[in-house]
């Protein structure tokens, strides 16, 4: 699939949501890295180590947009399985 035409806008992309606080809508509260097919949002780092800070900003994206599963994925490691923490909401 040729992803430089548009084609994969649909299933992966880098959107900036807002929320609804009582009945004031606020635009671009936060800044998602990936959303993946609707379900999934993923937040990537590159630093030496995770911390409770980026856990904490995860959980933060998953309750404002109403999602259940995210990914923190840190690229700064040996090998990329030990830089990926599922979180749930």
């Amino acid at each position: 699939m040729n992803c430089t035409s548009g084609d994969c806008a649909s299933s992966t992309n880098r959107r900036y949501p807002s929320y609804m606080y009582g009945d004031l809508r606020i635009e671009a509260g936060y800044r998602v890295d990936l959303i993946v097919e609707d379900l999934v949002i993923v937040e990537l780092k590159s630093v030496a180590k995770l911390l409770p800070l980026h856990q904490a900003q995860l959980l933060a994206y998953l309750k404002l947009s109403r999602r259940r599963v995210g990914l923190l994925i840190n690229f700064n490691v040996p090998h990329l399985r030990q830089g990926i923490k599922r979180m749930a909401n």
